[in-house]
């Protein structure tokens, strides 16, 4: 489903969120806070937008996706074949979250912007991502949740299910993927709810700051240790 959408994957996101995609990249990049001479590792990265705006800061970075279709789509636009070489501190790696096929305390940060809900097993992705992580290293996880307000809930989910699915069909080569993500953040867990997850995976330090009245939270946490010095 995500190798078919994945050519016109980020224009949709950003018709569908009403520009807001934008925004929630932002903060994003805010909360990881990417320095040179960093790893980080950027997970369900799609094609590349979030990574793109972390190596920007000089750090080296790794988009990881599930999906080859993406990972083509990103290698195409931002890897040493596109237009003017591409980026030389972003690669791109086929991966599957709940077994990664990277070592122990590899990376400074790890980060996953709207996949986490995707994963088959997201109590033992969070795990894995501990795994890879330096002591003291940091999680930043962007993800649809829950608005608290009732009121904005309704009118939330009214654009869900009766707006979604018309502009899905109108912009989108694959509207049914986007049927399924109206369905997936339907059962995706509240915000107390992730960070309770984020906790009992072995991270510390966990706290979360809703984005755009809760259709999105922002959750962030750390690794127990030292922080290891980074050269740069």
């Amino acid at each position: 489903m995500f190798d078919e959408v994945a050519a016109g994957y980020d224009r949709t996101n950003t018709v569908l969120s009403l520009g807001n995609d934008q925004l929630w990249r932002v903060a994003t990049t805010r909360a990881v806070a990417p320095r040179q001479g960093q790893r980080i590792l950027d997970l369900a990265a799609g094609t590349g937008a979030s990574s793109v705006a972390l190596a920007r800061s000089g750090a080296e970075v790794v988009a990881a996706d599930f999906s080859p279709g993406m990972i083509a789509e990103g290698e195409r636009r931002h890897g040493a074949g596109a237009p003017g070489g591409g980026i030389p501190n972003l690669s791109f790696v086929e991966a599957d979250a709940t077994a990664l096929p990277f070592g122990d305390a590899e990376f400074d940060t790890v980060t996953i912007s709207f996949g986490l809900r995707n994963v088959n097993d997201p109590k033992k992705a969070l795990a894995e991502m501990l795994r890879v992580t330096k002591p003291g290293g940091r999680l930043v996880v962007c993800e649809f949740s829950q608005p608290p307000s009732r009121t904005f809930n309704g009118l939330y989910r009214f654009y869900n299910d009766r707006v979604l699915p018309i502009v899905a069909k109108a912009v989108s080569s694959n509207a049914d993927a986007y049927d399924y993500l109206n369905e997936s953040i339907k059962d995706w867990p509240d915000q107390r709810t992730l960070a309770t997850w984020i906790r009992e995976a072995g991270w510390t330090d966990v706290a979360h700051r809703n984005l755009s009245y809760g259709i999105v939270a922002l959750h962030r946490a750390s690794k127990p240790g030292a922080a290891q010095p980074t050269v740069g």
